[in-house]
């Protein structure tokens, strides 16, 4: 019988891709997914029969991968990150009818960045996408004044676009009713990926026109500091 496999693939690079995610992948008839993250996977795909589609296709993929199953297809629908965090895990499992269905998880841009800064995940955190395509962004502001109140360090996924390019200012402003101007922030873009680059900021000082959907910031809690060119969230053990 045949299975879908939603399949996370880190953010990018060879490297940061699980065991599981790349013995999956070699062992599906099909791939399906959005055309860049297919390319990601280079030699993995040779030989298979791929289906990609552009941005806001994601129903569209959802779809034409569980009916390649019903013809008795192995199939994996891909995501970058981890497919059951903004990925196509929860949309499958919404679609799908008796069809057997894995969930292969991966690791997402938070903790790829998260290595790459330093430690600033140490403790509680949030994670609050920007994109107000399928959440309205009074929610989304909502969200983000609660985990500002609650001093929880704040990953920010899908931060700015040509279309939002004032989106994260905003939230900004509301984090600094909060926060302190002088909290640590990381900035990532290209995590995990050959032509990655990495700022450390404060909260008052946020180089905006640098910032796109392929960059994930980090901004620390009230504990939060800079080491040694590394951020660093206590996780609160007796360091002597």
């Amino acid at each position: 019988m045949a299975k879908l496999y939603v399949v996370g693939i880190g953010p990018g690079g060879r490297d940061y891709m699980t065991l599981k995610a790349v013995e999956t992948i070699k062992d599906c008839q099909v791939i399906v997914g959005y055309t860049p993250y297919i390319e990601y996977l280079e030699d993995l795909v040779e030989g298979k029969e791929i289906y990609s589609t552009g941005m806001r296709g994601e129903i569209e993929r959802c779809k034409l991968a569980i009916q390649k199953v019903k013809e008795g297809k192995n199939t994996a629908i891909v995501s970058t990150g981890d497919a059951g965090l903004y990925g196509m895990a929860g949309p499958i499992l919404e679609l799908k009818e008796d069809i057997d269905v894995e969930i292969i998880p991966g690791v997402t841009a938070a903790f790829s960045a998260a290595s790459e800064l330093g430690s600033p995940i140490m403790h509680d955190f949030a994670t609050i996408s920007l994109s107000d395509l399928l959440t309205p962004w009074d929610i989304i502001e909502q969200r983000i004044e609660k985990a500002a109140e609650g001093d929880f360090v704040i990953v920010i996924y899908n931060p700015r676009s040509k279309g939002r390019k004032e989106h994260l200012k905003k939230a900004v402003d509301i984090m600094l009713k909060y926060k302190q101007k002088d909290t640590p922030v990381g900035i990532v873009r290209n995590s995990g990926r050959i032509n990655r680059k990495i700022w450390l900021t404060t909260l008052g000082e946020i180089p905006y026109e640098e910032v796109d959907m392929l960059s994930i910031l980090i901004i620390g809690n009230t504990n939060t500091y800079i080491k040694d060119g590394q951020m660093i969230t206590p996780r609160g053990y007796n360091i002597k």
